[in-house]
């Protein structure tokens, strides 16, 4: 059962157009991988399809519902939360601290931060089951730029499940990761996957044809191929591609 769709995704910025008739799917369940070469598009899907662009036309549709052109924060309330190739955690707090700022009963709160967070239990230990799933339990209070940078990505992982989503998107989690670190995270998204739909724009090749279920491949502001990971691999459109050796 599709629990999220695009289609027919239209984007422009000025006379540039970066998204052209874009069309994907992703089963309810599934880890789905987005990949494509540099300046092939990706980025912008992937902004679209979490609402940080609105698309030019086409339709997005999240479990049923039409979510084109809702804000981001609307989108999240729904159940779609993302991470970002580029980290944005507070560094000047414990670790804990960033996954309860970003629980729905501390936002409920207003942002109010004199109402004694850390003296609610209930909200702490949420945020601690929150931390356990990506193996960071050990580490909640623990000074958050103390973090090895493969930590860093899953805390970060764990924010955006803090929003207790159904369906997460994430923004080449990979990138400034070693070899071992790779593993590490490969490891957890295969835990995550059990709970969440999983949808995925990565660079690694290799981690994506390793863990997802079906990839989508975008090239040239388009969807060249969507199949599953041994299938894409024979395709001609993507040997033809940049991603071709690496298939």
């Amino acid at each position: 059962m599709a629990l999220f769709e695009a289609r027919n995704i239209r984007k422009r910025f000025g006379s540039r157009v970066v998204l052209e008739n874009i069309s994907l799917t992703v089963k309810e369940g599934a880890v789905h991988g987005i990949m494509g070469p540099n300046g092939a598009g990706k980025t912008t899907c992937f902004h679209v399809l979490t609402g940080y662009h609105a698309p030019d036309s086409g339709r997005i549709v999240f479990d049923g519902q039409d979510i084109t052109g809702r804000k981001p924060h609307q989108i999240a309330r729904m159940g779609v939360s993302r991470s970002f190739q580029i980290m944005s955690l507070f560094d000047d707090t414990v670790v804990i601290e960033n996954v309860l700022l970003a629980l729905p009963e501390f936002r409920a709160r207003g942002f109010n931060l004199t109402q004694g967070v850390f003296n609610d239990k209930g909200l702490v230990e949420k945020a601690r089951g929150v931390l356990d799933q990506v193996g960071l339990a050990d580490l909640a209070w623990q000074k958050t730029d103390a973090l090895s940078y493969g930590n860093r990505r899953a805390l970060e992982i764990a924010v955006a499940l803090a929003a207790e989503p159904r369906i997460v998107f994430l923004d080449e989690p990979t990138s400034g990761l070693g070899i071992e670190a790779v593993g590490q995270l490969k490891r957890l998204v295969e835990r995550l996957r059990e709970t969440y739909t999983i949808v995925v724009i990565e660079h690694e090749m290799n981690f994506l044809f390793e863990l997802a279920d079906r990839i989508s491949v975008i090239h040239w502001g388009q969807v060249i191929a969507e199949d599953t990971p041994a299938t894409l691999k024979a395709n001609k459109w993507v040997q033809r591609s940049a991603l071709g050796e690496v298939a």
